[in-house]
Formats: structure tokens, sequence, C-alpha cells
């Protein structure tokens, strides 16, 4: 099945002073273009706000609202026009997922003559997919890469599936249901199927309470936190699952660099995001111990918020090579 043809990316446009910068490849660049996003999902209409400039925007504190904004980027940027997750599930915001996709494929790019491979013939395997399935939405669009979604949560999973439904999509991403939820690659790859790329939006909290109180600080940073406001308990929302489990992310990213060792042949690249940057330096260590051959860690960022990504692969450059000939 080929791609879908999505709207031409809007011409690059550098992010307001002191901002971090996108990807250059990213359809996101710049401020919002809110005549058409409306235009696009006039739904959101009844969303939209001055902020303290005068220019317009929504309240990020609202879920409806955040929701609404998403319908109205997938629709305006990548022509999706049916996209929607059930009440309290992780709502992503779409610029950084897309940043993730952008350089995983540059990553791709080094081990293929600086060439990123592009169509159906790579296959992806995303950690977590959510009910949202964002990542292979937005990766199928902009690479035309074929996905396999995992994820331990039926209802998201069905979520998710009618989401592929309704956009023509679900020959081209397949969900899977890891039915072992204390494990993550083992149970889920079969021994005869190979993956360019294994991604993951790890779960970074380590309990309810922590994952409360960074939504409280992000409401702060944003002055959102006014007492006679009644504000969702979590940023975006999200399952206990795609928020916190026991150990954090640190315990989460040592079980996969664990378990990846297991499936070293299959994958070509493993990768993962980190949010916590004093994480890296045993995340390192440990992929070091367990003897990947390369290890990549890109930085992104968008505004004023920092991320990376870490990838890691078994292979050589030379390994690498007879891989993708076999």
């Amino acid at each position: 099945m080929p791609p879908r043809q999505p709207p031409s990316p809007p011409p690059s446009r550098h992010s307001p002073e002191g901002k971090g910068q996108l990807h250059p490849r990213n359809r996101h660049q710049g401020r919002y273009d809110f005549p058409a996003l409306l235009q696009a999902h006039p739904a959101l209409a009844r969303f939209v706000i001055r902020n303290p400039y005068g220019k317009p925007s929504i309240d990020f504190a609202d879920p409806a609202a955040v929701r609404t904004f998403n319908r109205a980027l997938l629709a305006q940027l990548y022509g999706l026009h049916h996209w929607d997750i059930p009440e309290g599930y992780l709502c992503p915001p779409v610029p950084g997922r897309a940043d993730y996709l952008h350089g995983l494929a540059d990553v791709l790019a080094t081990s293929n003559a600086g060439i990123i491979p592009r169509g159906e013939q790579v296959r992806v395997l995303d950690i977590g997919t959510g009910a949202n399935c964002i990542y292979p939405l937005l990766g199928h669009i902009d690479y035309g890469w074929q996905f396999v979604g995992s994820d331990i949560d039926p209802q998201a999973l069905a979520a998710a599936q009618r989401n592929l439904v309704a956009n023509g999509l679900d020959q081209a991403i397949e969900l899977r249901l890891q039915s072992q939820r204390t494990q993550i690659f083992r149970g889920l790859l079969r021994a005869d199927e190979r993956f360019h790329l294994t991604l993951c939006n790890p779960p970074f909290h380590a309990s309810a309470s922590e994952a409360h109180s960074g939504s409280r600080r992000k409401w702060r940073n944003l002055g959102k936190l006014d007492p006679s406001r009644q504000l969702p308990a979590l940023n975006f929302g999200g399952q206990h699952n795609e928020l916190w489990c026991p150990g954090g992310e640190l315990a989460f990213i040592q079980q996969m660099i664990e378990e990846s060792r297991e499936h070293a042949a299959q994958v070509l690249w493993f990768s993962c995001l980190v949010s916590k940057a004093g994480n890296l330096p045993m995340l390192h260590a440990r992929l070091r111990q367990v003897g990947a051959r390369q290890i990549r860690q890109v930085d992104m960022a968008q505004g004023q918020k920092q991320s990376r990504f870490l990838a890691w692969s078994f292979l050589d450059n030379d390994q690498q090579a007879a891989w993708r000939r076999v």
C-alpha cells in the first residue's frame, strides 16, 4: 500500500528568538497557523483564545482544547482527518513526537550512506503505542515506514485501531498486544521477524504522586497554578502505565537494554526517549557493559523544553550493511 500523500509541509520559519529549534524536517516550524488550523478543523474555533500578547492560542490546561488542537494539527499538516482518544488517555504534544521520528531517520541514514531509507521495506516497532498511536501515524505519513505498535492495554489498542481504520492505515500499521505485562520485547517479537528501528516513550515517573507533582510544576512554570481554578491532575492526561512504573524511567530503560541483548540480530537500531538527563551516564555505562557496538545520543529541543533519545545497536557498520542485504 503506497503511503498517503499528505499536505506539503509549510516553508521553514525560525522559532522565536531564544527558543529551542525543532528538527529542520519537522512540519511544525514557527508559530501555529490558526487560520489554516481552523480551515482544516472548524471545531477548534470554540477553544481559540487570545494570549497576553494578543495572539491566537488555546488553553493548554484544558484537556478538551488540547485534544481538539491535536485533531486540527493532524488534519492540517498530515491529512489525517480522524483522530480521537478515550478520556483520560495520554494526549501527546505532536511537534515533539515528530522530532523523535526525524532524529531516528537521521540515525538510519548514518548506516545507509547518508540516505534516509523510506517506504514499506522499513519496519519499525513502537513500544507502548497507546491509544493515540502517534508515532506510527506520523512515521508512516512522513517516511512511508511500516509499523507494529505494541501495548499492554487492550482498550488503548482498540482506540488506536479505530483511528487506523478511519484513516485507511490499518494495512500499513499493525497493532499487537504485549500479554506479558512485565516484559518489553520478550514474547512480543517473533523469531522470524526483523525491525530497522524500535522506539519508545517510556513511563517517566516512579509513582502517581511523582507524576502529579510533575504536572503541578509545569502548571506553575506556565503561570496557570490559580487556586481558584480546577486544573487537571495530569499534564496531557495519561493512564498509569503510560506515566509511571516501579523504578521510573531508569528501571524501565535498563530492562529494555537487558532484553534488547536477546534480540540483537533482529533489530538494526533500538532506541528510547530519556526524560531525565541525570540518568544518561548510567544508561551509557550499561549499554557498554552489555556489548552495544554503537551508541547515539540525540538531543532535541522544543521551545524551552529539552529532551533526548538514546539509540543503540549490537551490530558494527559491516554487520549492519550485511543485515540490510538479507
